[in-house]
């Protein structure tokens, strides 16, 4: 495990610098005299060498270490920045792109880069290198390109009756979508064969990084007129060029002599082999797309759904048999559609927490630590925009945790624990909601110290301290200007209080509670919408107005006698299956104007908020919907329990309420 750990580690903070190298050549481009940037470059190539070194991927650091002396060579003043250095810097920057990409596979991240260190070795002496000619990464010819699995994965197949085609596609120069149209090429070659490997790599076509023109490799049992047909539908592809594979001898003899020596495995690649391909393909399935069109989709369809609710109304009120007939089979679609949109958006929460482990070690080591962190349910799916959201609170919940949690390992021996803490970062799916939790087996939290602070702070008085639960007294921990740190240290006690963390979780709609047994633990729970946009909501009456209640914050609906309705504290309540729950009237704070007579049932709307409850009186039940959410806009965005508005069937406007503001 602590390899791969590693191995995760090193691959993202690889892309990290190579992402950095990139953008900081691209700026010396523009600005050749800028020395700084050139130190940028230095501190990233040589961190990226110092990795690559340690985890033993020889020809990465070697690399790496040419490209430093050339750039030691520029900020020296030795060599000036000309293109031909910029030329074979880029160059450097694809082979060690491509060699973290094949480690990331699970290849070895071995790569012929011989040309590009001549080149390297070149500049460092002062001697002229050409400039690269414009060739861009699709001019370079396919079958050049074959590793030996792949020369023999085609070798075999073509035995077993398969033809073997090199396809050249050409879109047309004005082409929009080019990304699309490679996918559309890629799903209808699928349909009839495999493809084995593709010119640029699929990452380059997926990110529109060429021209016009793509190569592919093809195992088909087609004829070469049916996959060019075939390809030729696809709109806005210009031209198809295909030619068979031609194997050289010595290329046959290679793999063969490679065959001889492994008969076992290569046995079983030979039964395998469409399989095999299959799997060298399996990258081609898939397509990354901009956020902002993921975005820009959500918001045509949420239009959709407006409109469709104003469909099902018109029926309703037309009472026509086809007309319903067709608004029910739209609604059917289109919640078909809202799913495949909604997961489309949906991804792992694996993209944040992968890069806990090494600030964990990193803090643990700062404060003199040990501390292990279990990472659980990393493949649990959230939409996109919480998932951007949600890193922060989730790293200081952490540093809280390695801060004021887990002890020093004197402490935890003293009482009788083992020297490591260990920190649970857990992630799982409950019903419409995913749950992240972070549960320490550190000290717990001591309630007399929280007290003694918040009274000091003047955040609760001392009648209230002494009627406290331990759970009430937990959650002082939320409270703005609370901290508990004896010292102020780097980690924690900054002024940014847990009270951030609450907001920024109550922002999208959530929210945190934490629970803890003293001497044995804390654990904070965090409650996430699964997506933002659309949700389902009881729509109530408030006299003449419309209002949503969320469903995910409602116990249940029911119709109180006025008689019921009883007085404790000033405040009215009622019974609620032998629980006092208070009542909210919700004509009240919301300054509703009275147009009807009050009647002697009253409905109500119990909610809650972790544990505590409170019902909500309204005047009528109107139903369950689907709504969008709009959000209200910066002026109104601190408006009393309204979390947001929705369009109804009937054109008119309802408000969202925020029940979590409601309950005291």
């Amino acid at each position: 495990m602590e390899m791969t750990q590693y191995l995760d580690i090193f691959i993202d903070e690889s892309k990290e610098h190579l992402q950095a190298i990139n953008q900081q050549v691209l700026l010396l481009e523009k600005s050749p005299e800028e020395l700084t940037i050139v130190n940028e470059i230095f501190r990233s190539a040589h961190t990226l060498k110092g990795m690559s070194a340690t985890m033993g991927y020889e020809d990465l650091a070697s690399l790496t270490h040419n490209m430093e002396n050339v750039l030691d060579a520029i900020r020296n003043k030795k060599i000036s920045v000309t293109p031909a250095v910029l030329d074979v810097l880029f160059a450097s920057i694809d082979h060690l792109e491509a060699m973290v990409l094949e480690i990331s596979e699970g290849g070895t991240g071995k790569r012929d880069v011989s040309e590009t260190v001549r080149d390297l070795e070149a500049l460092e002496k002062g001697e002229s290198v050409k400039p690269l000619s414009n060739q861009s990464p699709e001019k370079e010819d396919l079958s050049q390109s074959y590793d030996q699995y792949e020369r023999q994965i085609i070798l075999q197949s073509k035995e077993q009756g398969f033809n073997a085609y090199e396809l050249t596609v050409s879109l047309r120069k004005d082409c929009i979508l080019k990304a699309a149209r490679v996918y559309m090429v890629f799903e209808v070659l699928e349909q009839i064969g495999e493809i084995i490997k593709s010119l640029p790599s699929v990452d380059m076509l997926e990110a529109e990084q060429f021209e016009t023109e793509f190569k592919l490799a093809l195992l088909t049992k087609e004829s070469s007129e049916e996959v060019k047909q075939r390809i030729l539908k696809v709109s806005e592809v210009q031209q198809v060029d295909i030619s068979e594979f031609q194997e050289n001898e010595s290329v046959r003899e290679s793999v063969e002599a490679s065959n001889a020596n492994s008969p076992g495995s290569i046995e079983k690649k030979k039964e395998e082999t469409p399989a095999a391909a299959a799997n060298s393909s399996a990258s081609g399935k898939t397509i990354r797309v901009n956020i902002d069109r993921l975005d820009q989709l959500m918001n045509l369809f949420e239009e959709l759904v407006i409109d469709r609710g104003r469909l099902e109304e018109i029926s309703k009120v037309l009472k026509s048999g086809e007309l319903n007939e067709t608004v029910e089979r739209m609604s059917r679609v289109s919640g078909d559609l809202q799913n495949i949109i909604l997961t489309m958006r949906m991804v792992p929460v694996e993209q944040v927490f992968n890069r806990f482990p090494r600030m964990v070690r990193g803090l643990a080591k700062d404060l003199g630590k040990q501390v292990n962190l279990e990472i659980i349910g990393a493949d649990t799916e959230l939409d996109r925009t919480v998932i951007d959201e949600i890193g922060d609170p989730l790293v200081h919940l952490l540093r809280n945790s390695i801060d004021h949690g887990i002890e020093k390992p004197s402490v935890r021996r003293a009482a009788a624990k083992d020297e490591a803490g260990t920190i649970f970062l857990r992630a799982y799916h409950s019903g419409n909601h995913v749950f992240i939790e972070i549960e320490d087996d550190g000290a717990g939290i001591n309630r007399q110290k929280v007290v003694e602070k918040a009274l000091e702070n003047g955040i609760i008085t001392k009648e209230m301290a002494d009627n406290l639960t331990d759970k009430q007294c937990y959650e002082l921990l939320f409270a703005s200007g609370f901290s508990t740190a004896e010292v102020i240290s780097d980690i924690s006690g900054r002024g940014v209080g847990l009270d951030v963390v609450k907001n920024k979780i109550e922002s999208l709609g959530g929210s945190i509670s934490v629970d803890s047994t003293a001497g044995y633990g804390t654990i904070f729970s965090i409650q996430l919408p699964l997506t933002l946009s659309i949700m389902s909501v009881m729509l109530v009456e408030v006299q003449k107005e419309k209002y949503a209640i969320p469903l995910s914050s409602i116990i249940e609906t029911a119709i109180i006698k006025k008689e019921d309705i009883l007085s404790a504290h000033n405040q009215k309540v009622m019974d609620f299956r032998g629980k006092v729950v208070p009542l909210v009237f919700m004509k009240e704070i919301f300054d509703v104007p009275s147009t009807m007579e009050d009647s002697q049932h009253v409905p109500v709307v119990v909610v809650r908020k972790g544990d505590k409850m409170a019902a909500l009186v309204v005047d009528s039940f109107i139903g369950q919907q689907e709504i969008v959410l709009k959000s209200l806009g910066q002026y109104l965005s601190s408006v009393f329990a309204i979390s947001g508005a929705t369009i109804l069937g009937d054109g008119q406007v309802a408000l969202i309420l925020d029940c979590n503001a409601l309950i005291k």
